[in-house]
């Protein structure tokens, strides 16, 4: 390994000078500075490094994904690089731990300084969203275009840029849709997949009926349950139901990857779809860990400014609420569950398909 020809000085190679010299409580322009106010700024700059960070670990992966031919150990790197965010975003999610320490007296102090800054108004993480995968189109109304209003020109024809450029949903929704096992020779897996729901769902059907524990009421709600469940598979399996209901918004996905994502997850334990399968569980890991950081904001957002407008001009607590509940990714992976069928019903691979899936 090469040697470095000139000396490295631990605080130049970190600038900690510019580093150290980069909080400016807004508070002492307008008489004593607020004591919390330096934690609220440390806690924020630190939030803005570790999104710079995970934006280094997305943009790596997102054009090894891309390409039409994605090599098996690849994999291996975008696997471990999705769970590095995935540390990160608990770092995230401790950090509020140390926010909170701060009253809501002690924010109240220089909180009226701050308009009309926002967390809307950080560019990484909005750059996080949208490479992800979380368009203005997928977006809550008042999401949709508000925040944009209030980034300075620069900013705003930087995201909306990204908005055409193709994200790391993309990538994943074309590589799953290219998975070849599905009809293999004389093989078509959905056939025989849909006979076993058939069979499991009588059975389930009939095990309702015979239920001398259930009252008329209770059995009558299971098998509407039932019936829904029926309709939910038939859709999975139907082109046009399917089409149908990916334009209402129930799927995002195209059909194709589904089934190569619920393919992916019957059999996880074949050699080569284990990599696949793991990237598909980092990628819902990755969806509930924001969701939780995005929980844990809301809460900490209602114990410090409970229903008052936010900064940013948004509904503050109730606007936090809803992201959480519907800004999602991987929506559509988190779901594969509801398709998934005991191992014991699973149809059997053919042996040319098992020599397939072997490295």
């Amino acid at each position: 390994m090469q040697k470095n020809v000139k000396p490295c000085y631990y605080s130049d190679y970190l600038q900690l000078n510019k580093l150290l010299d980069a909080q400016h409580p807004e508070s002492k322009n307008y008489g004593e500075e607020a004591h919390d106010e330096m934690l609220f700024i440390l806690v924020h700059q630190a939030y803005e490094l570790w999104f710079k960070q995970i934006l280094h670990e997305i943009n790596a992966i997102l054009p090894v994904l891309s390409q039409k031919q994605v090599p098996e150990k690849a994999l291996s790197t975008i696997n471990l690089r999705l769970e590095r965010i995935h540390k990160i975003q608990e770092v995230l999610v401790n950090q509020i731990d140390i926010m909170e320490t701060m009253t809501p007296l002690d924010f109240l102090d220089f909180r009226d300084y701050l308009i009309p800054a926002s967390g809307f108004q950080s560019i990484q993480f909005k750059e996080i969203e949208i490479i992800l995968g979380l368009k203005s189109e997928f977006r809550i109304n008042f999401d949709k275009e508000s925040f944009y209003s209030r980034l300075n020109e620069k900013d705003r024809n930087h995201l909306m840029a990204l908005e055409e450029a193709p994200s790391l949903y993309d990538a994943v929704e074309n590589w799953l849709a290219r998975m070849p096992f599905l009809e293999f020779g004389d093989f078509n897996f959905w056939e025989q997949y849909q006979a076993a729901v058939k069979i499991m769902l009588d059975n389930d059907e009939k095990t309702l009926q015979e239920a001398d524990y259930l009252t008329e009421g209770e059995k009558r709600f299971q098998l509407n349950d039932l019936t829904n469940t029926r309709a939910n598979f038939d859709a999975l399996l139907d082109k046009d139901k399917y089409a149908e209901l990916k334009q209402q918004g129930v799927f995002r996905m195209s059909q194709e990857a589904t089934l190569s994502a619920i393919f992916i997850n019957l059999y996880r334990e074949q050699p080569m779809l284990t990599a696949p399968f793991r990237l598909l569980q980092a990628l819902v890991e990755l969806d509930v860990n924001f969701t939780l950081w995005r929980s844990r904001h809301v809460d900490m957002v209602m114990r410090m400014i409970g229903n008052k407008i936010g900064t940013g001009g948004s509904s503050g607590h109730d606007y936090l609420r809803q992201t959480t509940m519907n800004n999602k990714f991987f929506r559509d992976l988190m779901n594969i569950t509801t398709f998934l069928i005991p191992r014991s019903a699973l149809p059997e691979l053919p042996q040319d398909v098992i020599d397939a899936l072997n490295f």
